[in-house]
């Protein structure tokens, strides 16, 4: 029995996420033989190790054939058990395109969030989450969604509720990416959706938009066209 590999899934269901660089979680992420035996426990239990290079965090999650016995299945499915309404989904996807979205451009790019190109060397490791992303105006996007989102009330327990989450952090009038804004949206099956689908008219616009999340068309949005279904389970 590996100690090690016990310790760090205690300390994962513990903390809900843990840093990249934390020392275990770094052995788990380049040790071959010693994921394998975190792995090889996770999913005794039905949970599976969750990260990516974009975050700058891992977590825990459900095994996609452990979920129907957990949650149900066809028409009594729960895709959602984070106990959000529809307008606070609605809510994490449009944060989630503004601003895991164009981060995810400035890692590729290897640009940090002062727009300096050409920090990092094209061969040189992926930027951390926290030297390119950039967070949002809690103001701008009162202003550009509040009405398609439950006005202020609304917005503001919904925020809340997605910071107590770990989805977002608030610094002031600043809303940031949260340990698991990146981790838990499945951005290949969301990205498409988003960018042709509900948020269209945002990112038709000239790249800068984009990249910036500036706020033209904002308003376009459709919240309906935003569903529950897109949101992963947690552990």
């Amino acid at each position: 029995m590996n100690d090690d590999s016990q310790i760090l899934i205690a300390r994962l269901l513990t903390h809900q996420t843990l840093r990249r660089d934390d020392k275990m979680v770094k052995r788990a992420l380049s040790d071959d033989q010693f994921r394998a035996e975190v792995d090889k426990r996770l999913l005794e239990c039905g949970l599976k190790l969750l990260d990516n290079v974009y975050a700058d965090h891992v977590t825990l999650a459900l095994h996609r054939n452990v979920e129907p016995k957990i949650f149900g299945a066809k028409d009594i499915w729960q895709n959602n058990n984070f106990g959000l309404t529809r307008d606070g989904v609605a809510l994490l996807v449009v944060l989630w395109a503004q601003i895991i979205l164009p981060k995810r451009e400035r890692q590729e790019t290897h640009t940090v969030a002062d727009d300096q190109t050409d920090l990092f060397d094209k061969d040189s490791p992926i930027p951390r989450a926290e030297d390119a992303s950039i967070g949002i105006s809690y103001t701008a996007l009162l202003a550009d969604f509040g009405d398609k989102l439950g006005k202020k009330t609304r917005m503001d327990m919904n925020l809340g509720l997605l910071s107590k989450l770990g989805f977002i952090e608030r610094r002031g009038d600043v809303i940031l990416e949260g340990p698991l804004l990146d981790l838990m949206m499945d951005t290949d099956l969301l990205k498409e959706r988003i960018i042709n689908g509900a948020l269209a008219d945002v990112f038709k616009r000239a790249p800068l938009a984009v990249a910036t999340g500036r706020r033209e068309a904002a308003n376009d949005v459709d919240s309906d066209a935003l569903d529950a279904n897109d949101i992963p389970n947690r552990d």
